[in-house]
């Protein structure tokens, strides 16, 4: 009897074994049919691929993923932590700058150990491990429409100074009527809903546009009591009073990011002050629009303030990371498939990501992946140290300076100081 129950301790093990290395050797490692996970995403535009991502991932696998989509000013963040404090946390969710990852310091899981790490040079990693999984890669220049730059006989390629944007602009405004379109430039600054725009990545040209991805010297005055540097905002500043100049007034005070990108889609602004992401909005939720306008193609000329200045601002925007309290190797499994080809296909294909991946064969059908594509390959990009900025800035502070802007309650000179003051307040 005793050799019976040894024989079938021994068997039951051999099983045991047996099931966790057929575990270890499958794509969805850690995920169990009948697993649920929840996925708190920050770009409200792609809500729909990514719950089609969740339900071809239950199909092949039994596991549940719940997407939840935040967008259009909510603040991410601060939901978050009111998830926390109620312990209704997701298992994964989006962090999109230093101070976000820094709201989690000690609970997100580590994922250096994910075969996806060796694809990516653009995971987000600190002294917790590998924290962040990289979605996409996303690029903020003056986004433009090269049919009416090509009637209007500008060349993108001179568009390196103040001076050449003048002339350019120039051009463009006096041909506005015969081209249909409202305004040489849709630049909005409504502060409740569009801060991020102005006060994050317009501001961040400042911070980086055209210089070396590793140079930090504006970021780390900034950081340091909340310092500008006088002689180059100064001339920043000239350079968005210029935007100014050109913009739509009907909505540069209070219109919407949809109706910005509606009118640029449809062709009613040469020029654009948002980044490559409006790409998926412009083929699906305005296609029709953008259809009629020629489909025409898009590129994206730098934020040139001061002479030379030939780079644009490139990134992955934010991160995903995996509660490290939540059902973690189920989280882990997801992500790790998202960089299959199946779920690569929808991310670059349907939601028009630029993929962060090495290893990924499909290129996006988006209306600036081209222009990424060649500015990378010049060298000519720029770093997002605006990531880096203290929480609530943008949201807080230099949002509504740029709307005070744009109302004419403040000049050139204004703009310079109260900026210095907002910043400085923001720091003190």
């Amino acid at each position: 009897m005793k050799a019976k129950r040894l024989f079938a301790a021994l068997l039951a093990l051999v099983m045991i074994l047996a099931l966790a290395a057929c575990g270890e050797t499958g794509e969805t490692e850690g995920a169990g049919k009948g697993d649920t996970i929840r996925l708190v995403n920050g770009k409200i535009e792609v809500d729909a691929q990514l719950k089609k991502l969740a339900q071809m991932y239950e199909e092949k696998t039994g596991v549940k993923v719940e997407i939840e989509s935040m967008g259009g000013g909510i603040d991410i963040q601060g939901t978050l932590k009111g998830y926390y404090q109620a312990g209704n946390m997701p298992d994964i969710f989006v962090n999109g700058s230093d101070a976000d990852f820094a709201n989690w310091d000690g609970l997100l899981a580590d994922m250096s150990g994910e075969a996806w790490v060796a694809d990516t040079d653009a995971a987000y990693v600190n002294k917790d491990g590998t924290v962040g999984f990289p979605y996409t890669t996303e690029a903020i220049g003056l986004a433009y429409n090269a049919d009416i730059l090509e009637k209007c006989g500008v060349d993108p390629a001179t568009l390196t100074s103040p001076a050449a944007y003048e002339e350019a602009f120039a051009k463009i405004d006096a041909k506005k009527d015969e081209l249909g379109l409202t305004a040489v430039v849709g630049y909005y600054t409504e502060p409740v809903n569009l801060y991020w725009s102005s006060g994050n990545h317009i501001f961040g040209q400042y911070l980086d546009a055209g210089l070396a991805r590793d140079n930090t010297t504006y970021i780390d005055m900034l950081n340091d009591g909340g310092k500008l540097d006088e002689a180059r905002f100064t001339d920043f500043a000239k350079f968005i009073d210029l935007l100014q100049q050109y913009a739509d007034k009907n909505m540069m005070i209070s219109g919407t990011y949809d109706q910005e990108i509606l009118n640029f889609a449809s062709g009613k602004y040469a020029f654009v002050t948002q980044g490559s992401w409006i790409g998926a909005t412009m083929t699906t939720d305005d296609k029709a629009e953008y259809e009629a306008a020629g489909s025409f193609k898009c590129a994206f000329a730098p934020y040139a303030f001061q002479d030379g200045i030939d780079t644009i601002l490139t990134n992955s925007p934010s991160w995903w990371s995996v509660y490290k309290d939540g059902n973690v190797d189920a989280a882990k499994a997801f992500l790790q498939w998202l960089t299959t080809d199946e779920a690569q296909e929808v991310l670059v294909m349907e939601a028009g990501f630029i993929s962060p991946f090495k290893s990924c064969k499909w290129v996006a059908n988006d209306p600036f992946a081209q222009t990424i594509a060649d500015y990378v390959a010049a060298g000519k990009t720029s770093n997002w140290h605006w990531q880096g900025m203290k929480e609530g800035i943008a949201q807080n502070y230099t949002g509504q300076v740029f709307n005070d802007f744009a109302q004419g309650k403040l000049d050139v000179d204004g703009f310079v100081k109260t900026m210095q003051q907002v910043c400085a307040a923001c720091y003190a």
